[in-house]
């Protein structure tokens, strides 16, 4: 029983986590546009960072605190093909989540190294991303 439970909160904890990436980028597009020192630039940054601080960070730790959990109390063994494909996703979404961190800091800076193309862009990442993940835990192919 305690698996279900593990399980749900890492559903829980993933859903939060990816729309937080799915939103994030996005906040990105419309900071570009922004004026640098302007009102509406401390509004955005405001925004970013209370994403990242209150919901992004905090579920994506959970997500995959609670995802190794499934794996240890489900008793799967780590060399499984699909969990190892699976692995590669989260690895790559952690790496994601990671290079966001990196623009908020640039944007906190003052600084807009980026286009707003650029950022429509990347918001498709986190989309195939969690495409391939859930082919890989549903229908595991390998």
């Amino acid at each position: 029983m305690i698996y279900l439970w593990i399980k749900a909160l890492h559903v829980v904890a993933v859903i939060a986590w990816m729309a937080g990436l799915f939103y994030l980028p996005r906040l990105f597009v419309y900071h570009t546009r922004q004026a640098v020192g302007s009102e509406s630039d401390a509004l955005f940054q405001m925004m970013e960072r209370r994403l990242m601080k209150a919901i992004m960070r905090p579920a994506g730790v959970v997500a995959v605190i609670a995802g190794i959990a499934t794996v240890v109390v489900g008793g799967i063994p780590w060399s499984t093909p699909w969990l190892s494909a699976k692995l590669l996703g989260v690895i790559s979404i952690v790496a994601y989540h990671g290079w966001l961190e990196k623009y908020l800091v640039e944007f906190a800076k003052g600084k807009r190294i980026r286009s707003e193309r650029f950022f429509r862009m990347i918001n498709e990442v986190p989309t195939l991303l969690l495409i391939w993940i859930v082919i890989f835990v549903v229908v595991k192919p390998i």
